[in-house]
């Protein structure tokens, strides 16, 4: 991939930059600070904004090209709407459509001169949102057409306090990267990231502290994860589970966990998905590269907080070792699963990573992500992840997140009718309910009975990790969804 921004965090001072960018509150409002920088420049620009019938609505974005009394070759003025009603979410956003603009000029350097009345953490939000703007995946692009020949842009953010902004920044910007990461991760191609080089990934963050295991089949066989190998067995790539631990809070203190669902690649199996669009499944490790995401964040920022993640790794091919519809096969929990679909395979290696979870760290609750159900797209297309959960609290705090951060979720339903649903005479359970009703919810009960009855929500991103509609921050195939919703629920739960 390719970051097209960059940020540097500096002092109120002359304008210099060919690009200069500054901000009008509702019913044109300039602060001093945008005064300063247009100078004589003032009078043609409140000219201008009269004829683009530009007056500082939210989002709304007026470009001057080589404005006269001014030296800059450029001046972009940014709509604020009514500043004090602008949440959090806001300044990321106003960040990534700023970045978006400039960026579509082919802007090389600008200097981005925000009002003194906004807040450090407000600063840092917006530079959050520039820097996840210019997120690109062109890493195999060899030829481009001059069309496409993006520039790069420096940022300058010019705040009147750089050191009261830095802290901020510092946090915001660890957030940024592990999103990165997780975009970078679900664009990659299968033939160059499967489970082994996956697993890599996660070794590379005992760089940040982070302390890191890697299990391989022989070690995942002694400990009885017979579904999760089951999966991977079709595949001549071997499987992994990745371990990750973040020990930043209290010594002792029970930590967080967050388990991923890493199939690098999905056929289906033996019960072989359609091949049109059959591509697009390189990303359903889109749990995983969320998780490992979280994990960068949380370790690039120092959270006060004890974290494990672990990702399941595997890669789901037909082949002449492959599982069958129709097999038995007992999971690390003891209980036996009937496969009847061998294209259900999400749920059968995060079950055994879900066991192996709660059995090895005692944490205070366990948080997966999966792009697992087709079904749960059905319900809530690419606009929210779907929430499942035996515990209202933890629940709650998920999707209270999600609104917070603009990855919004929704609470879908468990119970004993969805249960029954996946009981089957001839093992323990079954790996689908056998139908296609209410899928996303007898996958997540399948889980469920993973959990040993610890307190645990479960989430399905198959609609929002990739292929989701774009926005102010995010313009590519892999949105990295889940890594900035997650950060925020523990930043406001469960730091000391």
């Amino acid at each position: 991939m390719t970051q097209f921004t960059s940020i540097k965090i500096a002092k109120y001072s002359d304008p210099v930059a060919s690009a200069q960018v500054i901000f009008a509150a509702e019913e044109l409002e300039f602060a001093a600070e945008a005064k300063g920088v247009m100078g004589a420049a003032l009078e043609n620009v409140t000219a201008a904004a009269k004829t683009a019938d530009f007056k500082g609505k939210k989002s709304a974005i007026m470009h001057l090209l080589a404005p006269a009394n001014m030296a800059a070759q450029r001046l972009i003025v940014a709509g604020l709407g009514k500043i004090e009603d602008l949440k959090a979410q806001d300044w990321v956003n106003l960040g990534g459509e700023v970045a978006g603009k400039l960026l579509a000029l082919k802007a090389e350097n600008a200097e981005v001169t925000l009002p003194a009345t906004v807040t450090a953490e407000q600063a840092a939000d917006f530079a959050q949102g520039a820097l996840l703007r210019g997120y690109k995946f062109d890493t195999y692009r060899t030829v481009k057409k001059e069309k496409d020949d993006d520039k790069a842009c420096e940022i300058t953010l010019k705040v009147q306090s750089p050191d009261a902004v830095e802290p901020f920044w510092a946090e915001a910007e660890a957030v940024a990267q592990g999103t990165l990461l997780a975009r970078t991760l679900v664009d990659e191609p299968a033939n160059t990231l499967g489970p082994v080089e996956f697993a890599a990934k996660a070794q590379h963050l005992s760089e940040l502290g982070v302390e890191v295991e890697i299990l391989d089949e022989a070690r995942m066989q002694e400990l009885g994860m017979n579904a999760l190998l089951a999966v991977g067995q079709g595949s001549v790539r071997p499987s992994r589970l990745a371990v990750m631990q973040w020990n930043g809070g209290k010594e002792g203190d029970a930590p967080i966990a967050f388990i991923g669902k890493g199939v690098v690649f999905d056929t289906g199996g033996i019960s072989l998905k359609p091949g049109a669009g059959m591509e697009d499944m390189k990303g359903d490790m889109g749990g995983a590269a969320a998780v490992i995401g979280l994990m960068k964040a949380l370790a690039g920022r120092k959270a006060p907080v004890n974290a494990v993640c672990v990702l399941g790794l595997v890669e789901n091919m037909p082949d002449g070792n492959a599982i069958r519809p129709g097999d038995i096969v007992k999971t690390m929990s003891g209980q036996t699963v009937e496969i009847l679909n061998t294209d259900a395979e999400g749920r059968l290696v995060l079950g055994d990573a879900l066991w192996y979870t709660q059995d090895r760290f005692s944490p205070k609750f366990m948080i997966d992500l999966a792009t697992l159900t087709g079904a749960c797209m059905v319900a809530l297309g690419g606009h929210r992840a779907g929430v499942f959960s035996d515990d209202d609290e933890l629940a709650a705090q998920i999707c209270d997140a999600g609104e917070t951060t603009a990855e919004k979720m929704w609470r879908l339903p468990l119970g004993d009718e969805y249960d029954k649903m996946i009981d089957t005479p001839n093992a323990d359970m079954r790996n689908t309910g056998g139908n296609r009703w209410g899928g996303a919810s007898t996958a997540a009960v399948y889980l469920q009975r993973h959990t040993n009855e610890a307190k645990w929500a479960h989430i399905d991103i198959a609609g929002t990790a990739m292929g989701s509609k774009k926005n102010a921050i995010s313009q590519g195939w892999a949105s990295g969804f889940g890594v900035r919703a997650l950060n925020r629920m523990i930043k406001d739960h469960y730091e000391g």
